[in-house]
């Protein structure tokens, strides 16, 4: 079992269902707590359904190349829970140690008693303890789940609400229909407090701007108030402050280059931070983020693929990520040609034929495996099942080990490029397996 294992399976077992949005237990916990959400550096919250883990790190990086110090707040993790926890120190953050990571969690513990409360609220609490402790210029903080009944909103005011983009998913907690969904979202906003959004399908920005409305807010829009483009491959930003011409983001994919603006945007909206072009640029170049088209160089599992492969591992879970995905696999296509091969696994609540369906020009080939060790994954048959209804060939196999060495029993007369996709479990299962767990 991991070091903090034990702790977590405690925690986890305080209440029956792992997602259950309410703010009551969260505000019970923080009073116990003396308040620490109260004491914290300033906050940028962040929402939306994808892209708001890319957005934080070319948020963090930034801000870092600016030589300020960041606390973050992510989820969810892909290896170790700690990812979630990254502390602000001068020249760069660092993840939270095990023994202080385990003694915020046991102080959140005794102060709950016991009642009910979910992981999330637990970890929340924690990082607002972590938070709390240790000084630093800001804090990054994003949604778990919606914006609304997400354990983070009780942050009252804000330095700013971002709003990735929005799309469907998580139907059975947020609702059925994009607007129910940017409804929930957009419940970040606080009164008076900038707002700055992603580019948006035209319900979930009448969602935004009636809230934004409603809490005499401001909106700073893509495409509207600000804009980001590729111009000779370089990020070209442009505002009513001016324009920058920038290197293009180390993270691969054309939504990079918006996730980019997007952080941009904000810090440029923020009063607070005067920040040069030169950080902005070394931040634009300098973020990470794992499991967002990552290219797996070397590791256990590439041992295992055919020799001279491609192998690229993705999070994306649903339908606009594969989109994402899909044309980032058009580009590199564009510039080498190579037999695709997709790897996916799914969480049972996912729409397998909306996410596969983005593939369907690309390749003919997908090997459908389990998440392990998740009780509600999808099983392989059902996601071959929903590959096969869109004219792909596909097989089953026991995991994504066994997938990857069936691949090099095949004549390729150019070694393939593989994806290995559907689930950010998937992904954190693929990097503890390779050996290159997120530092």
């Amino acid at each position: 079992m991991p070091p903090l294992g034990d702790l977590i399976a405690r925690l986890s077992a305080l209440h029956p269902k792992q997602i259950d949005l309410n703010l009551e237990r969260i505000h019970r916990l923080l009073h116990q707590l003396g308040h620490p959400e109260r004491k914290l550096p300033p906050v940028i919250h962040v929402a939306g359904t994808n892209g708001k883990g890319s957005t934080i790190a070319y948020l963090r990086a930034i801000l870092e190349a600016a030589n300020l110090s960041v606390h973050v707040l992510t989820s969810p993790y892909l290896v170790r829970i700690n990812e979630s926890f990254r502390l602000g120190r001068p020249g760069g953050g660092v993840l939270v140690e095990d023994t202080e990571l385990r003694a915020v969690l046991e102080r959140c513990e005794r102060a709950n008693d016991g009642a009910p409360i979910t992981i999330f609220e637990i970890q929340t609490a924690a990082a607002f303890c972590l938070f709390s402790m240790h000084p630093a210029d800001v804090v990054l903080l994003e949604t778990g789940l919606g914006g609304r009944l997400d354990a983070t909103n009780v942050i009252e005011a804000p330095l700013a609400a971002v709003i990735t983009p929005i799309g469907m998913d998580h139907t059975e907690f947020l609702g059925d229909t994009l607007i129910q969904i940017a409804g929930e979202k957009a419940a970040i906003i606080k009164r008076g407090v900038p707002v700055i959004s992603a580019e948006q399908a035209p319900e979930a920005t009448a969602v935004i701007q009636q809230q934004v409305r409603r809490m005499h807010a401001s909106l700073h829009a893509a495409g509207e108030g600000w804009h980001v483009n590729v111009e000779r491959g370089r990020l070209v930003y442009q505002d009513e402050r001016g324009l920058m011409d920038l290197a293009a983001p180390k993270l691969f994919g054309r939504h990079q280059f918006d996730n980019a603006g997007l952080a941009i945007a904000t810090l440029r909206a923020i009063d607070a931070f005067r920040i040069g072009a030169a950080a902005f640029e070394a931040g634009v170049v300098g973020a990470e983020w794992p499991a967002r088209m990552q290219r797996l160089a070397s590791g256990r599992l590439v041992d295992q693929a055919p020799p001279g492969c491609e192998l690229w591992l993705d999070g994306g879970h649903n339908a606009d990520g594969g989109r994402v995905v899909a044309a980032a696999l058009g580009d590199l296509e564009e510039r080498v040609s190579r037999p695709l091969v997709v790897i996916a696994g799914m969480m049972a609540n996912k729409d397998a034929g909306g996410f596969l369906a983005n593939f369907a020009g690309l390749t003919r080939h997908i090997i459908a495996v389990q998440i392990p060790a998740r009780d509600n994954a999808m099983p392989p048959d059902t996601l071959a099942d929903a590959a096969r209804r869109l004219g792909m060939r596909v097989e089953t196999s026991s995991g994504v080990e066994a997938a990857l060495r069936s691949l090099t029993r095949l004549a390729y007369e150019v070694p393939p490029r593989i994806l290995i996709t559907g689930s950010l479990y998937l992904a954190g299962h693929v990097l503890a397996a390779n050996g290159t767990p997120p530092k």
